[in-house]
């Protein structure tokens, strides 16, 4: 949630400081605003509420802004709505926060994440003299670095260190001080940060493809660490204000795979890009026609002593914990579990010393998931975390890391990256199943050839994709749709509906088929779409007698079936078939007409894709 930039240098840092927010708008697009510093004169704040090219017109791209040290803030609304009042940056004087221009304060900040106390330090600020003119916790934040920094009259580190020590919650903090021109201060908590040098100048950023253009040699602050920006320059310390040593990070992707590439948008792109980066992430796991999860750091003594899986996610990662559950426990015999992660730690959970907890995350900093990790760590229990980012907080703190190849995703509506994890599950699956004596080596065989096979079927599928956008047109105007499958296919419709529904605004739901007699079905009226998945060739005839139920209530159905199952047009309204593959796998080619369903008909009713309303990227906030 929200995306923060910060840049010291040569160079004008407005233009540098847009272009980075631009490469950020997935994580917040209800504001925006830039702070920049010319040596000693005051700060130049400039704020614009709505999507940032408000902003770049405000400023003639930043080039009306001067200075040479800046941070900037797109924002994702949490404390207070969208206003200029409540965008970033905040100061710590007490002015009205909403004029553009020069401001007197002494620290000027942004911030991503949540304070959860600031309601008890703004009653202490409020006790010595400060005044507040926004509804945001981090104009509190930014208040009481203020207020420790002119208290104790330390320094800029100091300050921020005695701040961190008293907040409670989640942050990445950028802050200005007027007595240290030509300077950044960053604090780090639960929330994602990346510090780049080149050419002797020093970039700042949530996320890496906002500084790609610039460099790819990155630093990664820890947790409850800060840092001293300087132009080319970068100095980290502890929270006692101990200096400490970082390694530079080369980034291995370049910045044309954060762009849209001739796509009209990102979403389209990375549905694109699926069978390139489940080729990359099997190839990366799969050596000699055999799993290797030696960079894992699991062998064979370890997949042995496990007796119990627990699967912790959110969003489509969760929907990747569904679908695995079924693989795992087919091929593997062992029990596997599927949580929430929003709700894991809350239930106090009760886990087997010799369980094993894997958490899923694309980006490695979802704050819930995160939190479900240090809960089973503290709990003495193993750890493997799925993730994309490299080098995330989530891949940092998991006892193992299994690291999927999807390159930098922009899209807020996930796709390419649910389809690595899904891959990644699928392979960790049969490797317990091998080891564990419960796959006979012909089958075994057969199940890696048959996870092979999965790139070539996507791109078949996509091939074939126009009939799809001629249905969703059609369809575009539903109030409500109901997407229905059993086993593995239930699992992947859960991801279809998420698909349409964060993107086209459609309610939609997902139901286990057999369910649907149990009250869903009183929802079913005339014209009503209705999806199912029948994926499973055992549960074909079970899901489609569901279906049946549904059309004799006057629903309008869609089925996705896999080719050769052509008797399924005499009973659907619409028909869209997959290439056939081995039940266990199938569903990685089932949800690919899914997400381009919610992609045609998001666009369809002329929406915004890769920014759907209300949503952010990376939920980095609980």
């Amino acid at each position: 949630m929200c995306g923060i930039v910060g840049f010291v240098g040569k160079h004008q840092a407005g233009p540098i400081l847009l272009e980075g927010l631009s490469k950020l708008e997935y994580r917040g697009y209800d504001s925006a605003g830039i702070a920049v510093r010319n040596g000693k004169a005051p700060a130049e704040v400039v704020k614009a509420v709505g999507r940032l090219k408000n902003l770049e017109e405000k400023t003639d791209n930043g080039a009306s802004v001067v200075g040479c040290c800046g941070i900037g803030h797109t924002r994702w609304a949490t404390h207070g709505g969208p206003s200029q009042i409540n965008a970033h940056p905040h100061v710590s004087g007490n002015c009205s926060g909403s004029a553009s221009g020069p401001v007197e304060s002494e620290v000027v900040g942004v911030h991503n994440g949540i304070i959860e106390n600031y309601q008890e330090l703004k009653e202490k600020l409020i006790k010595n003299g400060y005044e507040f003119y926004s509804d945001t916790d981090t104009e509190v934040a930014i208040k009481l670095v203020d207020y420790y920094y002119k208290k104790y009259q330390v320094g800029p580190i100091d300050a921020l260190a005695k701040t961190m020590v008293r907040v409670r919650g989640s942050y990445a903090l950028e802050v200005m001080f007027a007595d240290h021109p030509d300077e950044i201060y960053v604090a780090r908590k639960d929330s994602p940060m990346i510090i780049g040098i080149a050419d002797g100048e020093t970039y700042v950023a949530s996320d890496v493809p906002a500084i790609l253009n610039h460099t790819k040699n990155v630093y990664y602050i820890g947790n409850n660490e800060m840092a001293k920006l300087v132009s080319g320059k970068a100095e980290f310390y502890d929270l006692n204000g101990d200096q400490i040593e970082k390694e530079l990070v080369e980034i291995k992707y370049t910045a044309e795979a954060a762009e849209r590439g001739g796509f009209e948008h990102f979403m389209m792109k990375e549905i694109h890009e699926q069978p390139a980066v489940i080729r990359d992430t099997i190839n990366s796991l799969v050596k000699k026609g055999k799993v290797d999860l030696s960079d894992v750091g699991i062998d064979d003594e370890f997949i042995k002593s496990v007796s119990n899986i627990e699967i912790v996610a959110c969003g489509s990662a969760w929907h990747v914990g569904m679908a695995a559950q079924y693989v795992f426990e087919d091929l593997a015999r062992i029990p596997v579990r599927v949580e929430l992660a929003s709700e894991f730690r809350y239930r106090k959970p009760i886990l087997d010393k010799n369980a094993l907890v894997i958490v899923i995350s694309q980006s490695g900093e979802t704050a819930d998931t995160l939190a479900a990790l240090r809960e089973a760590k503290e709990l003495g229990v193993k750890t493997l975390a799925i993730v994309n980012v490299v080098g995330s907080s989530i891949a940092r703190e998991a006892d193992h890391v299994l690291y999927t190849l999807a390159g930098p995703e922009i899209s807020v509506a996930t796709t390419k990256a649910y389809s690595c994890q899904l891959v990644a599950s699928y392979l960790l699956a049969l490797q317990f199943g091998l080891v564990r004596d419960l796959i006979k080596k012909k089958d075994y065989e057969h199940y890696i050839s048959e996870i092979d096979r999965i790139p070539e079927c996507v791109q078949k599928v996509l091939d074939d994709k126009e009939r799809l956008q001629w249905f969703a047109s059609k369809i575009s105007n539903s109030k409500d749709v109901f997407f229905i499958g059993r086993g593995i296919d239930y699992a992947i419709g859960l991801e279809g509906s998420l698909k349409l529904k964060e993107v086209s605004y459609i309610h939609s739901e997902a139901y286990a088929a057999g369910e649907l007699k149990h009250g869903t079905i009183s929802l079913i009226e005339n014209g009503t779409l209705v999806v199912g998945i029948l994926g499973q060739s055992e549960l074909y005839e079970k899901t489609m007698s569901n279906m049946l139920e549904c059309k004799t209530r006057g629903a309008y159905l869609m089925g996705l079936t896999a080719y050769g199952n052509y008797e399924i047009e005499d009973s659907v309204d619409f028909a869209t078939y997959i290439p056939k593959m081995d039940n266990h796998f199938i569903g990685s080619l089932a949800v690919i007409p899914l997400q381009l369903l919610g992609y045609y008909v998001s666009v369809a009713r002329g929406l915004d894709v890769d920014k759907p309303r209300n949503l952010a990227k990376s939920v980095t906030v609980e």
